[in-house]
């Protein structure tokens, strides 16, 4: 495989990059969700796994999209550095989202969106999709598999993401689940329906893809220029004086806040989003604006309050995004 270089290849188009899921360490993942799928019962599914710019399935196809970047690790470490996050990056991350995938899949394939009992426990998929969504963190009526309780986003995600947790193997979801009814029947739900319609030929086997990568004619620089930074939140110097002024003492030996932030980014941006469902487009941002208002006041900490200054700077960042979450505002 030829060696990636960013500067040289920034202006290439992505379908000139030559990704294919074929000969990378993707093509045995894919082979792993398709031998859990056919020992399920699922023997009749034959979902078509492609290259593309995010995870996702075409409405009303059996084609599922892995982001491209996920091919070549050094396009990986690329998103992450361009992004600040990676959605699937080791083998058991990926595995969870193409789970999570084929439960979209499946959904599809075998038209159970239009079955009585799955509106009834997941809701219409007819309802409106937001981006962004206000989920109640620790809810017992929803499964948790993907980061940022995703199951709360809409009707199909509560399907995936339940198809997901069902489909894992040796995962005792009825021991798991056995104190939250709502969850639970929603499994059960799962397990008679793939039941029933394992041995079927699937209702729809339309596999047309949506970009494609082998038909993205846009560059890489392209695809990262992004859109605007989001708002960036007034009035939090008092609050990053009381995080690091405590942690300063000597200040002969203090290293810049700044150091700390780089140092936590990418961590803290995937767990602020595990654990509130704040989007990682949105912590980037918050954390870059708070750095550069920490450097702007020259604020610092001892090297040897480093854990401290970690914890404080985890709890602060964790407080404004909840907040955000909740009332969609970082001040109620």
């Amino acid at each position: 495989m030829p060696a990636f270089h960013e500067a040289k290849l920034g202006a290439t188009p992505i379908r000139d990059l030559g990704l294919t899921i074929a000969g990378t360490p993707l093509e045995p993942l894919v082979r792993e969700v398709e031998a859990e799928l056919a020992a399920a019962g699922l023997r009749r599914l034959r979902p078509r796994f492609y290259l593309s710019t995010e995870w996702g399935v075409p409405t009303d196809t059996v084609a599922l999209a892995i982001p491209f970047y996920l091919a070549r690790p050094e396009l990986t470490e690329l998103h992450a550095e361009r992004t600040g996050h990676v959605e699937g990056v080791r083998a058991g991350d990926i595995l969870r989202y193409l789970r999570h995938e084929l439960g979209h899949v499946v959904c599809y394939a075998y038209r159970l969106h239009e079955q009585r009992e799955f509106i009834d426990l997941f809701g219409s998929i007819t309802q409106p999709y937001l981006e962004e969504y206000r989920p109640e963190p620790f809810s017992s009526r929803f499964v948790a598999h993907l980061p940022g309780w995703y199951a709360q986003k809409h009707p199909e995600e509560d399907w995936a993401e339940t198809f997901a947790v069902w489909l894992t193997p040796g995962r005792d979801w009825r021991g798991e689940y056995a104190d939250r009814p709502i969850a639970l029947a929603k499994l059960a739900y799962c397990d008679r329906t793939i039941a029933d319609v394992g041995d079927r030929e699937p209702t729809l086997t339309s596999d047309e893809l949506d970009e494609d990568v082998a038909e993205i004619g846009y560059s890489l620089d392209d695809f990262y220029a992004g859109p605007a930074p989001a708002d960036e939140p007034r009035g939090l110097d008092a609050a990053l004086r009381s995080i690091f002024e405590a942690l300063g003492d000597p200040p002969a030996e203090t290293r810049p806040a700044t150091a700390l932030f780089a140092q936590v980014e990418r961590e803290l941006i995937a767990n602020v989003y595990r654990w509130t469902g704040h989007l990682p487009e949105r912590t980037r941002p918050l954390l870059r604006h708070l750095a550069r208002r920490a450097d702007e006041l020259g604020l610092g900490y001892a090297p040897a309050r480093e854990a401290a200054a970690v914890l404080a700077l985890t709890t602060f960042v964790t407080a404004l995004a909840m907040t955000h979450v909740l009332r969609g505002t970082y001040f109620p």
